[in-house]
């Protein structure tokens, strides 16, 4: 049988229908980055994974709310390039060309957000991709004032959501995926202030909370969030027994093996299972990942990496990780939320769901990129994690009028049951595994 190849020697599976953009159509955008002009890429507003071709050279560029991978396989007269969103859509591409036997889940790349990406399909061996930064806010471009850091902030994200809003049925019911804390709060009331405005009932709102073995941290935090502000009849708690939480599922969706990430990924799936076992039908859910990438939320002392001089001298250090010249840099799964937006992206994917975090769009990590923390903070760490629920706070009340209930930070995947710690394995070396033995079992799974 005589596989076809394409002319242009790309392949590219990524969904169209998965881009958001707001001022130009997504062929229209599409050529932008096929230009290869960086300064018209970062004009393109909204969040995309595109793919343009100029001949031989194939240009990629994303935004972190949207994932894209890449690998160059060897065909008799040359190269060929195939673009997808996950790992084993390539490893399936391959096997329809009868090319499966190149394919090593570590010889694909991922591109790295907020770069373009150029490749040249000139034949071996293939040199390097070059990378050209197109987004890059400016720093320390917001006035040190707690609350106008935070009306710019949180006006920002409340802007994301309207335009989400405004491209689904209005009948449609929409989900947030809620713990009670200051990102997912934000954005339920964000949510909730935006479909009062626009006239449309708050009935098709709620708020999805997990509950391993029927009770958790977050779901007591939830209720009280809501309770404070009059809105506990919003609160939806997703109950699942601790068998649901598997972590070989999870690493075979998020197709990775960081710990972290695989913990939150594992939550994530199974909240989105709780919700689809309940409403077959639900399509529209919000959450708030990003928002403690935007605002540096993380124990720096948890990562010996790290200082808070690190942290806070590096443009969009938790968002890109090292930065894609840096030793630590890796190709296979480029750095920071660039790498793991994926414990949220691909459970939603794989259950069905369409999502938005708003903390994750360009326009919003500007504002967030723009804050003064040197300023603001002192270098002192007890002052940088108070910042967040300040800023938060305070911009939701300028945006919504209301006064949102600040609770201490804790993650996804200590929240949301009472003995997170016996869920998971406890070295990494696990995680790895786990995941090398994913690919001798089968592509990932569905939702």
């Amino acid at each position: 049988m005589q596989t076809s190849i394409p002319v242009s020697r790309l392949i590219d599976l990524t969904d169209p229908a998965g881009n958001r953009i707001f001022n130009m159509t997504v062929d229209e955008a599409r050529a932008v980055v096929a230009s290869g002009d960086a300064d018209a890429v970062r004009r393109i507003d909204g969040e995309f994974a595109l793919v343009g071709q100029q001949g031989k050279s194939i240009l990629l560029a994303r935004t972190i709310g949207r994932l894209m991978r890449y690998f160059i396989a060897k065909w008799r007269d040359g190269p060929i390039l195939i673009v997808a969103d996950r790992i084993d859509a390539i490893c399936d591409q391959l096997k329809v060309l009868g090319l499966d036997g190149q394919f090593h889940p570590s010889y694909t790349r991922m591109v790295p957000a907020h770069h373009v990406v150029r490749i040249e399909l000139v034949g071996c061996p293939d040199p390097n991709p070059t990378y050209t930064r197109f987004f890059a806010p400016t720093r320390n471009s917001q006035p040190a004032d707690v609350a106008t850091i935070g009306e710019r902030y949180i006006g920002a994200a409340y802007n994301e959501i309207v335009r989400w809003l405004d491209r689904i049925d209005p009948r449609e019911p929409v989900g947030v995926c809620f713990s009670g804390g200051i990102d997912s709060g934000a954005v339920f009331l964000l949510t909730y202030h935006a479909i009062l405005r626009r006239g449309e009932s708050p009935a098709r709102l709620k708020a999805f909370t997990l509950a391993i073995d029927g009770d958790s941290p977050d779901l007591e935090q939830g209720r009280e969030f809501l309770r404070r502000l009059g809105l506990e009849l919003f609160l939806e708690p997703i109950t699942v027994n601790r068998d649901a939480v598997r972590i070989e599922d999870a690493v075979r969706v998020i197709e990775d093996y960081k710990p972290l990430d695989v913990q939150s990924g594992a939550m994530a799936l199974a909240l989105c299972r709780g919700i689809r076992a309940r409403y077959p039908e639900w399509k529209c859910l919000l959450d708030g990942d990003g928002g403690d990438e935007n605002l540096k939320d993380y124990p720096i002392e948890d990562n010996p990496e790290l200082t808070i001089r690190s942290v806070l001298n590096n443009l969009m250090l938790y968002q890109e990780g090292w930065g894609v010249q840096a030793i630590k840099h890796s190709l296979t799964y480029s750095g920071g939320q660039s790498r793991g937006y994926a414990r949220t992206y691909a459970p939603l994917a794989a259950t069905g769901f369409s999502g938005l975090s708003p903390f994750v769009c360009p326009a919003v990590i500007a504002v967030a990129e723009g804050i003064p923390f040197i300023e603001l903070t002192n270098w002192d760490h007890d002052r940088l994690y108070d910042l967040k629920g300040q800023v938060v706070a305070a911009g939701v009340k300028a945006v919504t009028g209301l006064d949102m209930p600040v609770f201490p930070k804790r993650r996804f995947q200590h929240g949301a049951a009472g003995r997170p710690a016996s869920l998971f394995p406890s070295t990494p070396d696990e995680y790895r595994r786990i995941f090398e033995k994913a690919y001798v079992a089968g592509p990932a799974i569905s939702g």
